[in-house]
């Protein structure tokens, strides 16, 4: 909502408490409470149309939501505000106060609030993203006791054959005990995966942007919705520079002098966004062979001689613009229109 009085409130967010810090509008502290989350209706309804801060933490949409009603609600970004105490020595009335004080200067860093949709497209991507990093975790685990009883295998362990030899595997009872519950557990992780995907194929059909991306090499159902998740509202961003800045694949530019240095990605932004457009760029570069996207690659490795990395983050970047142009411009992938 729009603000309309001169208060300006500081709400550092914890899992069950928050602290509250309300100045006025000389800056004078007038309030400092501490109250359960529960709670916050009864302090937004006290300064309803004042400004409010809050820190952006993983409960922060459910609190956000309901402040909004009633407060005009900044969400601030951590990363870009040194005035934030670092975790390991958080000040909860320190925070509030620097919150609350920031704001009435103007000169808190904002994040983003997805509308809902968005935080749903992400809530499903992400969490099929964790269960596939939990599985690779019991993955690790095998491959490391493997390692342990200079057990080796020439092949896919995850394949049929492969999964044929770990069963019939013979090792000491402790680790035979621990192969087992670990292969269980991936297999249950397997299912969750599946099941995951099977919701994420259903909705991804009936979203416009998320079939628009899927035009492009290397993007599929997953990868269309968690990209279109983040992302958000296309028409946030003005320019593709932006939104390679957002996700964190822009270049550090150091200047001095007359000198002028670009080095690696700022890494800043969106980390989901930044993995999955690295995945995507391999998947297009080396499976899906596009041809533009793959004569970019190799003219980094082979002419300027750019390691693997350093190149598919490259790509990855002008991939990113490509996705842009395409949901801004509501048209499938082609090549020759995009710009980088």
């Amino acid at each position: 909502m729009t603000a309309t009085t001169d208060h300006y409130l500081g709400i550092d967010v914890h899992k069950r408490q928050a602290q509250v810090a309300v100045l006025d509008d000389e800056g004078t502290v007038v309030e400092e409470i501490r109250v359960a989350n529960a709670d916050l209706d009864e302090v937004a309804e006290k300064y309803a149309g004042s400004r409010a801060a809050i820190e952006a933490g993983s409960n922060y949409f459910t609190i956000y939501d309901r402040l909004d009603e009633e407060l005009d609600v900044t969400l601030a970004n951590p990363a870009k505000a040194d005035w934030l105490e670092d975790q390991k020595q958080k000040n909860d009335r320190k925070d509030a106060k620097n919150l609350a004080r920031f704001l009435r200067l103007g000169e808190v860093p904002e994040s983003y609030v997805p509308p809902e949709e968005y935080r749903r497209y992400r809530a499903l991507a992400r969490g099929r993203k964790k269960l596939v990093d939990k599985r690779s975790d019991f993955k690790n685990e095998v491959n490391s006791l493997l390692d342990q009883n200079g057990v080796t295998y020439d092949g896919s362990l995850w394949s049929n054959q492969g999964r044929e030899f770990l069963r019939e595997l013979t090792l000491d009872t402790a680790s035979e005990l621990l192969l087992e519950q670990w292969l269980e557990a991936i297999d249950e992780f397997t299912v969750k995966i599946k099941r995951m995907q099977q919701r994420i194929e259903e909705v991804a059909t009936k979203v416009r942007e998320v079939e628009t991306l899927m035009s492009a090499p290397g993007i599929a159902a997953f990868s269309g919705l968690l990209i279109h998740g983040e992302i958000g509202e296309v028409e946030r961003f003005d320019r593709a520079a932006e939104v390679v800045s957002y996700a964190g694949l822009d270049p550090v530019i150091r200047e001095s002098g007359d000198s002028r240095r670009v080095g690696q990605i700022s890494k800043e932004g969106n980390g989901y966004l930044r993995w999955i457009l690295v995945q995507c760029a391999n998947t297009a570069v080396h499976n899906a062979k596009d041809r533009y996207l793959s004569q970019f690659y190799w003219r980094l490795r082979n002419k300027r001689n750019k390691p693997h990395k350093v190149a598919i983050v490259a790509t990855a970047r002008k991939l990113l613009v490509a996705l842009f142009n395409m949901l801004r411009n509501n048209e499938p992938y082609d090549p020759p229109e995009v710009s980088a």
